[in-house]
């Protein structure tokens, strides 16, 4: 809601921010009534960087955190393709995978991990 009122004041910020958080709502994008690969890709991200946006610039989220917000009861269903929409963020920097606190490379994780913002944040 923050963003939404910042739009006149700053929209060079504000904008991404209100667009991210409708895409990950199902808003804008791809119906979220009628899910696609791509649809459901597009909102997990944005799910990820409104999650990751909203809290301390050193906090992380878990994967699941998107997951819910995008399927809902359905969230454990989307695991494996936020676990993928977080390797991809993480390749272009946009957020970082960490285990036990410390980065390693998404394809090399295995069990439970966190994201963090990255590099290109």
């Amino acid at each position: 809601m923050a963003a939404r009122r910042d739009v006149r004041r700053d929209p060079e910020t504000a904008r991404p921010r209100v667009n991210d958080a409708k895409i990950a709502l199902g808003e804008r994008g791809a119906a979220w009534w009628e899910p696609t690969d791509a649809g459901q890709r597009q909102r997990l991200a944005a799910a990820m960087r409104v999650l990751l946006r909203n809290r301390a610039p050193e906090a992380t989220i878990c994967p699941s955190d998107a997951a819910r917000v995008v399927g809902g009861a359905a969230w454990r269903d989307l695991m494996a393709q936020a676990r993928e929409v977080a390797a991809d963020l993480a390749r272009e920097g946009v957020i970082t995978v960490r285990q036990a606190g410390r980065e390693v490379e998404p394809a090399e994780a295995s069990g439970p991990i966190r994201l963090g913002r990255g590099r290109n944040w």
